[in-house]
């Protein structure tokens, strides 16, 4: 039995930054981090716009908000240091009519308080920049940018194995037993491990994680699909910026938005359906046990009542071109059908409580010696960095 002072179970970017920073705080430590997959970033690390972003949206005050305003700076540093691809290209959020003309005012007021350096851009300020997008006013982000995410979380993996940090992948875990003195793990092929902490960074599966170990979440994840298309290349400089639109703070998720990518292409996307697996990003490849997880947890029924209009629009999206097109043309109007080509999915782990409300924040959950993300929405990928360094702080601080 192998036995090590800290356990990461997750290799996506947030596991990765954990591992990372908890080995450059620890550097005597024996670190591990686990992963299922028989290699890293396979699930929302690498199935994602690759946005940077600002924290426009984000509550004041919420740890979203927070992390996002300081992961911007930091992975901008680290890229910098570490020679990582980026373009800091900007984004408009952009009205097309009154109602999101209004809510833009709000959104724009709202971002004082976070302090950030925003503009609100008039049509005719707008169409000087962006001659092909129709909108009647639009926030401007300067520093919101577009990169690889996964070549972004390779670089701290490869830092933390440089550091004598050890990677296992095809490890599933099957059990989790804690006691007064440390924490067993067992895998799916009877292999054990001791460890004095456990950290969980499990994505898609990290409600089923804490409930190994005895916890009881009032949360439950439900997945939602995006769809991403791609562009015709004639269609690479349509934008210079990204283009997003107004949220609306009725609707659980934010809707379909033009992205640069880092090669240069043009995306559409994402669109938010519920899908029929946690994993599998098949449209119609079903898996039971996920499906029976929410069908059967009344968290999901709530929510689906509360947002029945948003999520048939959004199945719409999902199983109609033409309908998904519809959604994208309110910002220019000459795409066609044939101009738009499958590109990929991701599937969002979605928290959502008992009462029906999607959870928007990062939530937390621990025990003497685990800590469970339960939660690490978007943008994630963009916090990493704070992220990783404030999980290091919670369970250095833990008390045993």
């Amino acid at each position: 039995m192998s036995h090590y002072d800290y356990t990461i179970i997750g290799s996506g970017i947030v596991g990765v930054s954990v591992a990372y920073h908890l080995k450059l705080a620890q550097p005597r430590a024996k670190i591990i981090l686990l992963e299922k997959e028989p290699s890293p970033f396979l699930h929302q690390t690498s199935h994602n716009s690759g946005v940077i972003h600002a924290g426009v949206y984000y509550q004041p005050g919420s740890l979203k908000s927070k992390f996002c305003i300081e992961g911007l700076q930091s992975t901008y540093e680290f890229c910098d240091q570490n020679q990582i691809k980026y373009l800091k290209c900007g984004k408009l959020i952009a009205a097309t009519n009154k109602d999101e003309q209004i809510r833009l005012h709000t959104l724009y007021e709202n971002s004082d308080k976070n302090g950030l350096s925003l503009k609100l851009l008039s049509k005719i300020q707008v169409s000087k920049i962006e001659q092909n997008l129709n909108c009647i006013e639009a926030i401007y982000s300067p520093n919101t940018g577009i990169i690889n995410w996964a070549n972004f979380a390779k670089c701290m993996l490869d830092k933390f194995r440089n550091l004598g940090g050890e990677v296992r992948f095809e490890y599933k875990v099957e059990t989790i037993e804690e006691n007064d003195s440390l924490v067993k793990i067992n895998s799916y092929d009877s292999e054990r491990l001791e460890t004095k902490k456990l950290i969980s960074c499990g994505g898609l599966q990290s409600d089923r994680i804490a409930r190994m170990v005895g916890l009881a979440p009032q949360v439950k994840i439900i997945p939602f699909r995006g769809d991403y298309f791609l562009l015709d290349k004639k269609y690479n400089n349509l934008f210079n910026h990204l283009i997003y639109p107004v949220p609306d703070p009725k609707m659980p998720f934010l809707g379909i938005h033009f992205t640069k990518m880092i090669d240069g292409s043009m995306t559409l996307g994402p669109n938010a359906s519920v899908n029929f697996s946690r994993e599998n990003y098949k449209r119609f490849k079903l898996d039971l046990t996920d499906l029976k997880d929410y069908l059967f947890f009344s968290g999901f029924w709530k929510l689906i009542f509360n947002h029945k209009e948003f999520i048939l629009k959004e199945f719409l999206t999902s199983f109609s071109r033409y309908y998904y097109l519809q959604q994208c043309k309110k910002y220019y109007t000459d795409l066609s059908l044939s101009e738009l080509y499958p590109f990929r999915a991701g599937i969002r782990a979605q928290v959502v409580a008992l009462d029906g409300k999607p959870i928007h924040d990062f939530l937390f959950e621990s025990t003497d010696r685990c800590l469970f993300v339960l939660n690490a929405p978007s943008p994630a990928a963009t916090s990493s960095i704070p992220i990783g360094k404030n999980i290091v702080g919670q369970v250095m601080n833990q008390q045993l």
